[in-house]
């Protein structure tokens, strides 16, 4: 699921925050370590873990809270946004998770802006997102997919071999292995995604 968010995100010229909730379940370190090479902002807002990071990243922006039902979505903006009164449900364990909102709905954040919270996602289609979409989120990627042939997917050998992401060394190189993990995500499940 974050992956085919995060794919939506770049496509859409959008800039994700990854923001792990349920720290009081599950260490957020092992799974926060599969986006380390995205360059993405990844940050923890569970009960206990105080806002100070997550808050200045919110301000002045519209901000969409997306995920499953029971990620803790509603919490996070009743305490974002006190007022908001969000109803919430119990958990019994990850992914364990209820619909207790039912309508997307936007509140004021401080003076700059906006918070929604949404109801849990069961699916999210990608059908309308292409391979150079998603690359050009990544502007040292963006520059180098300019000398790909025609028709590239970009997943490298054997698929495409004459791929220009595969003369990239150091740092964009651990970026081009990360977002070939998002491309094969997107070539396998056929630009679609339906969560049970």
């Amino acid at each position: 699921m974050v992956d085919r968010a995060l794919i939506a995100a770049y496509a859409g010229g959008l800039t994700p925050i990854l923001c792990l909730t349920k720290t009081d379940l599950a260490p957020p370190e092992p799974f926060a370590e599969q986006f380390a090479d995205l360059d993405l902002t990844v940050t923890t807002a569970g009960r206990d873990d105080p806002l100070d990071v997550v808050a200045p990243l919110l301000e002045g922006n519209v901000t969409v809270l997306l995920g499953h039902s029971g990620v803790g979505k509603s919490t996070l903006v009743n305490r974002l946004v006190p007022e908001a009164d969000r109803a919430i449900g119990e958990v019994t364990g990850v992914g364990k998770g209820r619909h207790t909102s039912t309508q997307s709905v936007a509140f004021p954040f401080t003076d700059s802006g906006w918070v929604i919270d949404t109801p849990g996602i069961r699916s999210f289609g990608l059908a309308h997102i292409e391979p150079d979409d998603v690359l050009l989120a990544f502007s040292d990627l963006a520059d180098a997919i300019k000398n790909c042939p025609r028709g590239c997917g970009h997943l490298g050998p054997p698929a495409d071999p004459e791929c220009a992401l595969d003369s990239l060394q150091g740092p964009a190189a651990q970026r081009v292995a990360a977002a070939r993990r998002l491309l094969a995500l997107l070539t396998e499940t056929g630009h679609s995604f339906t969560a049970n």
